[in-house]
């Protein structure tokens, strides 16, 4: 918020204060506010927010509310209900900051804060990816509405932010795939770890996970003993991450073998090899 803004918040809602005051009312506590305005009313909204206890939003949101609930139709209404968005995203109440944000977008769908109400609908998704154990759906769902800003805000000040986000977002789902086929990988279920890796070089082979996910293919068919799999893994491997420590493991153990990296076969990597090295793609 500008200097000026805040400062106009501040004095706008010191002034909501000693009116209650006056009214021998406690300003903490949930005022009968039907009598003031509902500028007076969203400053004291936004003021609690900032300065009055910025770490607990619950004190503002109260104060946007009714700003909805008296003034409905007015311009500080569809403002107080973007904030009520903000506000609750920063509660962490994630529930209700896309209800909100919704909400904003099906009232004001063209609206110069739409795009900021997208966003923060798809945050209220990415900040619960907090970690590679959570329910994936969560996941899906912020890659979906950080989609939405990049394709019908482009030229925001949002679109940028949303496009760093949906590709951390999209490692995310690599790295899940990526633990379970390590899971299965180290109890010897070697079809099942294949699977899994599988996933990750054809559909995530842009994230961070793809080079160990091809070293762990070439550990898992070279338990199996298909050495043509194993063998274009690596090749793949060492023309794109040649520099990665994870080529010189899958090296390593092809070596052990008296094999080398190099295509092999028919098999489904032979395809991603003339994709990737080739650019055959037919």
């Amino acid at each position: 918020m500008a200097r000026g803004k805040l400062a106009a918040a501040k004095l706008g809602a010191l002034g909501l204060v000693m009116a209650l005051s006056a009214c021998g009312t406690d300003p903490n506590k949930a005022p009968n506010l039907e009598n003031f305005t509902a500028k007076q009313i969203y400053e004291r909204g936004e003021y609690e927010l900032e300065v009055g206890n910025p770490r607990r939003p619950n004190t503002a949101l109260k104060y946007f509310s009714e700003v909805e609930r008296l003034y409905p139709y007015s311009q500080w209404a569809k403002r107080a209900l973007i904030m009520e968005a903000y506000a609750q995203h920063k509660a962490k109440n994630y529930e209700e900051a896309r209800a909100s944000a919704q909400r904003f977008l099906d009232t004001y769908p063209g609206d110069e804060d739409a795009a900021y109400a997208q966003y923060l609908l798809a945050l209220s998704y990415y900040d619960q990816i907090d970690e590679v154990g959570r329910d994936q759906g969560l996941t899906f769902q912020a890659l979906q509405a950080l989609r939405d800003v990049i394709e019908k805000y482009p030229d925001s000040e949002y679109a940028q932010s949303a496009i760093l986000k949906f590709d951390l977002a999209f490692d995310h789902l690599a790295g899940k795939e990526m633990e379970i086929g390590r899971y299965y990988l180290k109890r010897g279920n070697y079809t099942a770890a294949i699977n899994r890796f599988r996933v990750v070089v054809e559909q995530f082979q842009t994230t961070s996970h793809t080079p160990e996910a091809l070293e762990r293919l070439v550990e898992a068919y070279l338990a199996l003993g298909i050495t043509d799999q194993a063998q274009t893994a690596g090749a793949i491997l060492g023309h794109n991450f040649q520099s990665s420590p994870f080529y010189q493991d899958a090296f390593n153990l092809l070596q052990k073998r008296g094999l080398k990296p190099e295509a092999k076969g028919n098999g489904w990597l032979s395809s991603v090899y003339r994709q990737v090295v080739q650019g055959k793609w037919l």
